[in-house]
């Protein structure tokens, strides 16, 4: 937990101190630096090397105090990638590197690995060329999305794909089936974050690459998927959860309304959007998601914007629909349901989308079941807590790449982070393990 100090003749070098050094990443980080001149001026830095190689960086300029000592939760920064008082800020307010490529996000891949960061102390407030530059005194730490003793189990079965993260201990736990947005594929890191704090999270994979069988997005793959959570061993078949992300919301919104089979304790949706309804789903037609995403986009692509070579695509849904029959029918749902959302959104409109799913769930009468939360200046990607900010970011469509607007300023969308994953945490321990707060209609 400590970094070596060094004598060198009468001169005691900076002592810097890092805890924990191996952790999850939703955990702060405790850092001081000691035995610095009084009123030096020193910049930390941290530093990330992803696994795609790339080389991420965020810093502050610090003074001592009168002891020579910088405490990073407690003592403001006055420059670098961030200002003010932040515990986190070294993590949150990483950038690429300059000179690095373009629309680059910062996701884990491999959750079985750690990431590792380089936390520096230099003399001085410095801005560039640190690679040049010898630090007064360097920490290595590990940050984890799983917790010792979490189980990855990968499942192929009934054509469904995904990965399951069981918690550690004898169990049963409540289950929750996770839905990734519309970049498909296999996204692992937040069930694995949510199995390290008790729930068995199942990964679902969907909207794959033909080229290696993709699974379809039926609702009959999604109801099998609930079914395989549901009667696993380690699963309490009675407390189970729909958490989706942006097209997952669409899914789990649309689920928690219409499924016969899919019944759950609670749903929560990250920038959620319902878009248009496919009319005829109650009469079993036509009940393929990938078909009702290209139809809205089919039926909107004027509405697409392209500024300063970015796509926005929040114009899509809007106006909202007045008829009923043109939207998921929420008033439906009997469940409790979290919304969480950024007010910058510029990927899709979820704060109008929001406020309409109030009016509706107020005339059906189950609006007591819904709790929303909209972040001011937060973007559309509201992931767990200190990862960086993405304004924008590459995005494959069909086969081709775009520079994707997703909005959101890196301050309040690290505050946003970090308050609605506690949030998020709470409200899946409030209705997966403590029943009696569980709201009923």
């Amino acid at each position: 937990m400590v970094a070596t100090s060094r004598t060198l003749s009468t001169r005691v070098w900076p002592l810097l101190l890092v805890k924990p050094t191996r952790g999850l990443v939703d955990e702060k980080l405790k850092v001081i630096v000691r035995n610095l001149n009084p009123r030096q001026e020193v910049t930390l830095r941290c530093v990330h090397q992803s696994e795609d190689k790339d080389v991420w960086e965020g810093f502050g300029h610090y003074i001592s105090d009168q002891h020579g000592t910088v405490t990073v939760a407690k003592d403001a920064s006055m420059g670098g990638t961030y200002k003010g008082v932040e515990a986190m800020g070294l993590m949150w307010s990483m950038q690429p590197v300059p000179g690095s490529r373009k629309g680059l996000r910062l996701r884990k891949k491999h959750v079985l690995s750690p990431m590792v960061f380089h936390i520096s102390v230099f003399d001085g407030h410095i801005t560039q060329g640190f690679s040049q530059l010898t630090a007064l005194a360097t920490h290595a730490v590990e940050r984890w999305y799983v917790a010792p003793g979490v189980q990855r189990v990968y499942l192929q079965e009934k054509g469904v794909q995904g990965t399951l993260f069981i918690p550690p201990g004898p169990g049963p736990f409540p289950g929750l089936l996770d839905l990734w947005g519309g970049g498909g594929g296999l996204v692992e890191y937040r069930a694995a974050l949510l199995a390290s704090h008790g729930f068995v999270s199942f990964a679902l994979e969907y909207l794959s690459s033909e080229e290696i069988n993709a699974p379809t997005t039926d609702v009959k793959y999604f109801e099998a998927a609930y079914q395989i959570l549901k009667s696993h061993a380690m699963v309490q078949k009675d407390r189970l959860a729909l958490f989706g992300l942006s097209f997952g919301s669409t899914i789990a919104l649309s689920m928690a309304a219409y499924s016969k089979i899919i019944k759950v304790s609670c749903c929560l949706t990250h920038t959620h959007v319902r878009g248009l309804q496919i009319n005829d789903w109650a009469n079993n037609q036509n009940r393929c998601f990938s078909n009702y995403w290209n139809r809205l986009f089919i039926l909107n692509v004027s509405k697409i914007r392209v500024e300063d070579g970015q796509v926005i695509w929040r114009d899509i849904i809007l106006p909202i629909p007045a008829d009923p029959s043109m939207k998921i029918d929420v008033g439906q749902i009997k469940c409790p349901v979290l919304l969480v959302n950024g007010s910058d959104d510029q990927n899709l409109a979820t704060v109008e989308s929001a406020e309409d799913m109030e009016r509706m769930m107020e005339k059906a009468g189950n609006r007591h079941l819904l709790q929303v939360l909209t972040y001011p200046g937060a973007g559309h990607l509201i992931e767990p807590p200190y990862t960086p900010h993405h304004r924008t970011s590459n995005f494959v469509i069909g086969k081709d790449k775009v520079l994707m607007l997703w909005g959101g300023q890196a301050k309040p969308h690290a505050d946003a982070q970090e308050d609605s994953w506690e949030k998020i945490v709470a409200f899946l321990q409030q209705h997966l393990y403590f029943t009696g707060s569980q709201a009923k209609l």
